[in-house]
């Protein structure tokens, strides 16, 4: 193989790398922006969880029904 072939196919296959870098980084940045999302909406739940628990009485479910039912 001659040394304009060899610096060829590294050409080559430098491109493809490049290309697949790319490609990569921009699947972890939208994976990051939906974990970000998913954050923020797990967080969203727990403080509605929190204040509709907070009308209950202590140890008592908030999915129970209450005794004079």
């Amino acid at each position: 193989m001659s040394l304009e072939a060899r610096v060829t196919e590294l050409e080559v296959k430098l491109a493809f790398q490049d290309d697949l870098l790319d490609t990569l980084n921009h699947t972890v940045t939208r994976q990051q922006r939906e974990i970000d999302m998913l954050q923020q909406q797990l967080r969203l739940l727990y403080q509605q969880l929190r204040s509709q628990g907070a009308g209950h009485e202590p140890g008592a479910s908030p999915h129970e029904i209450p005794p004079h039912y």
